[in-house]
């Protein structure tokens, strides 16, 4: 097995932690004292009691000789795997001495107790010393976190620095840094030193059994590595099997035995029952080339966004998620062929992975018009309301304020537009977006019954009046309506049909308050204009002597009235709901 390790060729990735200050401690300083002793170089270095003896041991030493108890306590239980528990005596030696930290043999020893505990990127960073990087002991732990990290190149560097430590064991303890060394191997597509080490294990080992698998697959022979991870699926662990389901989707895959419709499936399967760790990620990447080569949109987007949140990708990462946002905004576009609603759906799933800067705020925007056109006001309101609250900074939070309480006025929820407005209210606004803000606060306020504060919001904003007027004209308020409506009255020439709807509005007001006076002036005033409009007849009726008219021309004269409101777009987000 030697000469097999010796044919690969050693690097060694080394970064230096940053030193850390030294706290005040009650216990002498230990850190000097451990750096003179012999450093570890193997697994005989790890030895030290355990059990009560060590806790009585513990409770009975003197102060000077506590942290070297620690210490004999750390190894002992390293020396059994106890990962977690030598990781918390490590720290509590840490807290009572920070110099520890840069001591090469603690480094080390929690470089161990982490690549137990499976915390593989931070275990080869505490040992990422230089002085540890030809250390054997080292290479060896560094070698197992980089093979189970994925990092197989890196991995397969340290094999031969790692030689020593690994061969100064017994066989049985040799077994995990093998298997790491031949996972390395086979993922970097060197089958034969593979298969040769693992010579070491015997055929019902499920461990074993996978790699010799997935190494004679490497190797060309399909029949014999698909029996032996079948052979590993029924004896090894979830994770054993998942790995092997992984590895035949793989290879018949690529000689064509399955088509990739039915690839993507077994991986979906596959990702149902086991989630985390490289295998997913094997398992995410070739569906996301599997969804990208068939042109999948939102098969490509689910392996791309959940690769993106739960691993690193490295060199990977850019061009990946320019792929992904590629995708995204062709979902999202009109001729696309997505629903709407799935369109949505998958921006909000994965929105955060959605185009940065003007462009992503104007895909959404443009997404949740198309919302708003469909009727969905509610689900386009949770759109912007994401873009308000994570993206839009500052003043840019004005408009798009404004935009998201009309959106959850028109969905029936003004509590909520009153509460956006709330939240987001700042003191650098401009004086007509807090117009703008006032009066959709006055809509929110009203839609809630509270039209005292509603008209309260609206004192001193421009076109406030109008708005006001609205109100008062819904609540049956006459008196109130003539006031605020009267200073808003049009010009008799060339009136709109909102104009003309507020001339007839302030007839019926007159009327219904008994106001003859100011009902003959408003006749007076408008006759004329009234004559060739539609209107025309309403207007007389309504403006006539009162006992000229019967209940049925009246009722006539009031349906005449033309539907739109003077108040604008305000008049919409006020029946909303209605």
């Amino acid at each position: 097995m030697r000469t097999a390790l010796l044919a690969l060729s050693a690097t060694a990735a080394a970064v230096t932690p940053a030193a850390q200050p030294a706290s005040i401690s009650a216990l002498p300083p230990f850190a000097a004292e451990l750096a003179e002793l012999p450093p570890i170089t193997g697994g005989a270095g790890w030895h030290g009691e355990t059990g009560q003896k060590a806790w009585d041991l513990l409770a009975t030493v003197a102060p000077a000789k506590r942290q070297a108890a620690r210490w004999n306590f750390a190894l002992g239980l390293l020396a059994k795997e106890r990962g977690a528990e030598a990781l918390g005596v490590l720290d509590v030696m840490a807290e009572s001495d920070e110099d520890l930290k840069l001591v090469l043999p603690y480094q080390l020893a929690r470089g161990v107790a982490l690549t137990l505990l499976g915390r593989d990127a931070d275990a080869v960073e505490a040992m990422g010393n230089p002085d540890l990087a030809a250390n054997p002991e080292a290479c060896a732990w560094r070698l197992r976190a980089l093979a189970h990290l994925g990092s197989a190149p890196a991995a397969v560097g340290q094999i031969n620095c790692a030689l020593p430590a690994i061969n100064g064991r017994a066989p049985n303890d040799r077994a995990p840094f093998v298997l790491a060394a031949a996972r390395a191997a086979i993922d970097t597509n060197q089958p034969q030193p593979a298969l040769a080490w693992l010579k070491l294990f015997s055929e019902q080992n499920p461990d074993a059994n996978l790699l010799r698998g997935r190494a004679l697959l490497a190797a060309g022979d399909l029949d014999g590595g698909k029996l032996l991870l079948e052979r590993a699926k029924r004896s090894g662990s979830p994770e054993v099997a998942a790995e092997a389901d992984l590895a035949l989707t793989q290879s018949q895959l690529a000689a064509g035995k399955i088509d990739p419709k039915t690839a993507q499936k077994q991986l979906d399967e596959l990702r149902y029952r086991w989630r985390g760790g490289p295998v997913e990620e094997q398992a995410l990447r070739l569906s996301f080339k599997l969804a990208s080569d068939a042109h999948d949109l939102s098969g490509q987007l689910r392996a791309g966004a959940t690769l993106f949140r739960y691993y690193k990708l490295g060199r990977e990462a850019a061009p990946m998620l320019a792929t992904v946002q590629t995708q995204m905004a062709a979902i999202l576009a009109p001729g696309s062929g997505v629903p709407l609603a799935d369109a949505a759906g998958l921006y909000w799933d994965y929105r955060e992975l959605a185009p940065g800067g003007a462009e992503g705020d104007l895909l959404v925007l443009h997404l949740a018009d198309r919302l708003g056109e469909a009727g969905l006001y509610g689900r386009a309101a949770e759109l912007l309301q994401y873009q308000l609250t994570q993206r839009a900074q500052d003043v840019a939070q004005g408009p798009l304020s404004v935009k998201v309480a009309s959106l959850q006025i028109l969905a029936n929820r003004p509590d909520r537009a009153l509460k956006i407005l709330q939240d987001t209210e700042q003191p650098s606004y401009s004086d007509a977006m807090r117009q703008d803000r006032k009066r959709m606060e006055a809509i929110a306020l009203h839609k809630l019954g509270r039209d005292a504060a509603a008209m309260a919001a609206l004192e001193g904003v421009p076109g406030g009046a109008a708005v006001k007027a609205e109100l008062h004209w819904r609540s049956k308020d006459w008196g109130g309506f003539v006031t605020e409506n009267e200073a808003s009255l049009p010009s008799p020439q060339g009136m709109t049909q909102p104009q003309q709807a507020a001339v007839l509005r302030q007839a019926v007001a007159l009327g219904m308050i008994g106001d003859e006076g100011r009902l003959h002036k408003l006749r007076a005033r408008y006759i004329g204009a009234f004559k060739t409009l539609p209107s025309g007849q309403a207007f007389d009726v309504l403006t006539g002597k009162p006992g000229d008219a019967n209940p049925a021309t009246l009722s006539a004269a009031m349906g005449a009235i033309p539907d739109a409101s003077p108040a604008g777009s305000i008049g919409n987000l006020l029946d909303a709901g209605a």
